[in-house]
């Protein structure tokens, strides 16, 4: 599926903050316990910090423990694009937004029912909208 959202990496940097572009372009990763959503609690919808497509519902946020906001599901089957990740000496299953490409975190076998996933995602490739 070829992505909906196409822009040179000029066009990013000068359209995300510094961490953001770190995080959702660069493939990096914020520190644990830093990010302003990882003890958020808000109901809610997480989108993509990069283009705003809807990424995680609040309902679906759990304390993973891990510093990081965590998910056991994002909003439906074509909001996340997954590929391995062979960096920094391990396998993981990295997360991507399927509609640009930002990268957003990892994706874990160890996550809660019903899905037993772990979303590990960096507060930095997030925007929170509040729903009442």
């Amino acid at each position: 599926m070829p992505r909906k959202i196409e822009k040179s990496d000029a066009e990013w940097q000068t359209e995300l903050a510094p961490e953001q572009y770190h995080v959702c372009r660069m493939k990096g990763t914020e520190r644990a316990f830093t990010g302003k959503y990882w003890n958020h609690h808000e109901k809610g919808l997480y989108r993509c910090a990069c283009c705003g497509e809807p990424l995680f519902d609040a309902g679906a946020k759990f304390d993973s423990g891990t510093g990081w906001p965590s998910f056991y599901q994002p909003v439906g089957n074509e909001a996340i694009e997954e590929e391995i990740d062979r960096g920094h000496g391990m396998v993981r299953t990295e997360a991507m937004c399927r509609a640009c490409g930002a990268h957003l975190g990892h994706v874990f076998p160890d996550g809660p029912r019903p899905t037993g996933l772990r979303y590990c995602i960096n507060s930095a490739s997030l925007n929170f909208e509040k729903k009442d």
